[in-house]
């Protein structure tokens, strides 16, 4: 009896010390077991930009060949590989996102075979906490869903959205110190009106799902161009050269302003995960300020690689920006490059105003 007993720990200590390594070693028994090469590396594993990532590949005699990328990359080739592969991932001069491994395999009778994972590379970077100080007060009319915001040798433009299908959807140059608009551009009603940017002389103007750019020029609003482009339209903004883009989701897409061709992606990262639901953008000293839609936060990120370096907390603006109970979420930013000045509102606010961004400390949001 006693030596059944002693078996049996002896069995229980032995499925411990196998979990435990597998466990360290970033190993798991996987249904792929059954293909002759595949991962043995959890799926959706996650590591901070400057970790290393083991990655190990077990494969039989079948295998002739093994090749490793990660997205179109090839990032190692094997052949004639041994049993059990360790390949080292170095996330130091990779940028935050999602990436998908992929393993291609060869056989020796010609077969291919193909096995994936997920990856997630966060942020290096703990954001700064900063706040805001408001230097002044505007009216705005309350019965604009405001949805993008900017300026212009000193001349304000907003753009509304159309949230009752009334076609209220519009591109206006509005008076800052009234909050009058002094002449528009409307949408039929089918268009749902989303953010603008000015380039030069151009006024774009984004929608959400009709998935249509409209350009504009902006002395006369005589429509110059209509672009399409796949997916929704949130904000918009430019780095002088190009246009920057969101969606709703966590990726700013830079476009070509001429043809308005999609030219690359960022994803947009803390330390802890994607920053999702990027609405309204400005561009400002060469970082991208974003409204997160219906958080009283702003989100301000490196362009070049997406790290978020600062949220604003704007919970003590939105308090007395909103107004009426008419007054919805935090959404439009612009910057007035020719004295320095920046300026937030909101969808149906009857307030605007100049702001100060306060890059001290702030309590923990």
């Amino acid at each position: 009896m006693k030596k059944k007993i002693r078996v049996t720990i002896l069995i229980i200590v032995g499925i411990g010390f196998i979990s435990y390594f597998l466990y360290k070693n970033n190993i798991t028994p996987l249904e792929d077991e059954a293909l002759p090469c595949h991962f043995t590396i959890q799926d959706n594993s996650i590591l901070t930009i400057g970790q290393k990532l083991d990655i190990p590949i077990a494969s039989t005699e079948q295998i002739n060949s093994i090749e490793l990328r990660i997205g179109d990359s090839i990032l190692s080739k094997w052949t004639k590989p041994s049993k059990l592969i360790h390949y080292e991932l170095n996330s130091k001069a990779m940028h935050v996102g999602l990436f998908t491994l992929v393993l291609i395999a060869k056989t020796k009778d010609g077969n291919e075979i193909r096995d994936e994972r997920t990856i997630q590379i966060l942020s290096d970077i703990v954001p700064k906490k900063w706040g805001i100080k408001i230097i002044n007060e505007y009216p705005h009319l309350d019965s604009s869903y405001t949805q993008g915001l900017a300026f212009q040798n000193n001349t304000l433009f907003e753009s509304t959205g159309d949230p009752n299908t009334t076609g209220s959807s519009l591109v206006g140059e509005i008076t800052l110190e009234t909050g009058k608009i002094n002449r528009r551009t409307g949408l039929d009603k089918t268009f749902f009106g989303e953010g603008i940017t000015i380039l030069g002389d151009k006024i774009f103007q984004i929608t959400w799902k009709n998935q249509t750019c409209f350009v504009y020029n902006a002395a006369d609003f005589a429509k110059q161009k209509t672009f399409t482009y796949t997916g929704e339209g949130w904000g918009i903004c430019n780095d002088g050269k190009y246009l920057i883009m969101s969606d709703g989701t966590d990726r700013l897409s830079y476009r070509d302003p001429e043809t308005f061709e999609l030219l690359k992606t960022v994803d947009v990262y803390t330390n802890k995960g994607p920053i999702t639901m990027l609405n309204e953008l400005e561009f400002i000293d060469g970082l991208v300020y974003a409204n997160i839609y219906t958080k009283n936060l702003i989100a301000v990120i490196d362009p070049k690689n997406g790290k978020v370096m600062a949220i604003i907390d704007a919970t003590e603006l939105v308090k007395r920006g909103k107004g009426t109970a008419n007054g919805e979420v935090l959404n439009g930013i612009a910057y007035n490059s020719a004295n320095r000045k920046t300026y937030m509102t909101g969808k149906f606010w009857p307030k605007l105003f100049e702001i100060e961004v306060l890059k001290t400390p702030v309590k923990d949001l």
